[in-house]
């Protein structure tokens, strides 16, 4: 399909954004943003689009850049959180990709933990009725669909380590910095 002609039916736009911690892909449906990948380079790209695909069933759609019509507000404002300017995302979000118990934490963590603050894998099970469940809070982490927008980076270890991250501890890293929790990266 030509860049430059809109699917008529169902369709997911996506792009790819230069973020602070490497390439994103965000892609994008009519219910709102559905999807922040990490490492969107070439090589990973295809697999990433295949997946929305399959698992959202509507066409794939890239605009020319300026062009976007659903991730243009996405766009600014992830511009604009690696620019330090934007605290809160302000989003409509798609949430197909999650459901049940990883669906609650996700929602949890997007209302109660703020930009520049964190909690422990724990504390964020106890919040959802869960306590003891901290590892199934890990695993809704590292299922995320929308990292960076609904911040998984700030859940850490109870005992205060950084824990793990699906876009990788050193991504983790940069993102807590940017909010300040961390000191910048040496290198």
């Amino acid at each position: 399909m030509d860049s430059s002609e809109r699917p008529r039916g169902p369709h997911l736009e996506w792009t790819v954004v230069a973020g602070g911690v490497g390439p994103l892909l965000l892609a994008a449906t009519p219910q709102g943003l559905v999807r922040v990948g990490f490492h969107a380079g070439p090589d990973r790209i295809d697999r990433m689009i295949g997946s929305l695909v399959s698992r959202l069933g509507a066409d794939p759609w890239r605009p020319r850049p300026g062009r976007e019509v659903l991730l243009a507000e996405p766009i600014r404002q992830v511009e604009a959180y690696f620019a330090g300017s934007l605290r809160r995302f302000e989003l409509p979000l798609d949430w197909r990709l999650s459901s049940g118990f990883n669906r609650r934490v996700l929602l949890e963590l997007d209302r109660s933990v703020p930009y520049g603050q964190v909690v422990g894998y724990g504390e964020l099970a106890a919040r959802v009725g869960q306590p003891g469940a901290a590892q199934a809070v890990g695993n809704a982490m590292g299922s995320n669909p929308l990292p960076v927008v609904v911040a998984c980076h700030r859940v850490v270890e109870n005992d205060g380590g950084i824990g793990g991250f699906g876009g990788g501890v050193e991504a983790k890293r940069i993102l807590l910095a940017l909010e300040g929790v961390l000191p910048e990266p040496l290198f």
